[in-house]
């Protein structure tokens, strides 16, 4: 089986992995151009050509897949199998045709919930208690195919983005090995199409959507602190400053002031009032400064103390 790899970002590394590990016959890999990085825009490789470089795989990264000479050179490798794991290129349906046996794509989430670009923040940020991994047919459409199987897995009350990200990454490239297995031995199952009344979209996450509000409740605000941790972080305005906020704690206890205010602060200790709930800073970061334990910052911010 000649199978082509399309992927970008660190999600995609460890099926690539799998698959080589598994000894599939990766043919060619799809990611995007190369981009600058930092205020030299020093160019920097993403991490599936990284992967692919260390392994002498063949790296094709093309603007679009639209342009007739690409969409060839891709047909050039005769492929039986496409597998794509976010690599951020949309492809045609020129593209989705080549493939002997089709395109697969992994999901990181449980579809038709979260159809779109940021499943794993949008599940954090909706409070879901459950997300998972599918291995989806692709269509021309926004993650619209039918999938072969789906693996569920709680999501923990602490859990960051990067965290669930890395777990849903080893979920996603043992789920791709066992539909290859099911494929070699005839027995993967006809793919089940989504329901369509239930779809939920996980919008692109946008760096707007980091500055929050007091006035949301302490519930809401661990859940964004978690959700955008790594990228792009949250911030919030103590006593007139914007620090971003790391890792929280929310406090179930009411309080007669006023959302935004110090609720308690001592040594080791910042409590701030949100409109519902309150919420204990564990990981804050002063403008320009490094992330630090909340006992690392308080000394020097005796004038808060209450």
């Amino acid at each position: 089986m000649r199978i082509v790899f399309c992927g970008t970002p660190d999600f995609s590394v460890e099926p690539l992995n799998q698959l080589l590990v598994n000894q599939f016959n990766v043919v060619g890999v799809y990611c995007q151009p190369d981009r600058g990085v930092g205020r030299g825009r020093k160019i920097q490789y993403s991490a599936v050509k990284q992967c692919a470089i260390d392994n002498n795989l063949d790296v094709f990264q093309p603007k679009s897949l639209r342009n007739p000479d690409d969409i060839e050179t891709l047909r050039s490798l005769k492929p039986d199998l496409l597998v794509v794991v976010a690599y951020g290129l949309i492809l045609p349906q020129a593209v989705l045709d080549i493939p002997s046996i089709g395109c697969w794509n992994i999901h990181a989430s449980l579809l038709p919930r979260w159809r779109g670009a940021a499943p794993i923040h949008r599940a954090l940020l909706a409070g879901d208690k459950t997300t998972g991994v599918g291995i989806m047919d692709m269509e021309a459409g926004l993650d619209t195919g039918a999938v072969y199987l789906q693996h569920e897995c709680a999501i923990s009350q602490n859990e960051t983005a990067q965290k669930l990200h890395d777990r849903l990454a080893k979920m996603g490239a043992h789920a791709l090995i066992e539909c290859l297995e099911l494929l070699k031995n005839n027995l993967l199952p006809q793919p089940m199409p989504q329901d369509n009344e239930n779809v939920t979209y996980a919008h692109k996450l946008e760096k707007s959507e980091s500055k929050i509000s007091w006035d949301e409740s302490a519930k809401q605000i661990d859940r964004k602190i978690r959700a955008f941790n790594p990228w792009p972080g949250v911030v919030g305005c103590i006593e007139g400053i914007d620090y971003k906020l790391w890792k929280a704690e929310v406090v179930h206890k009411e309080t007669n002031l006023n959302p935004g205010e110090i609720v308690t602060a001592n040594k080791n200790t910042l409590v701030i009032a949100c409109k519902k709930g309150q919420l204990k800073i564990v990981v804050i970061q002063k403008p320009g400064k490094k992330q630090m334990q909340i006992d690392q910052f308080m000394p020097s911010m005796r004038q808060w103390y209450k």
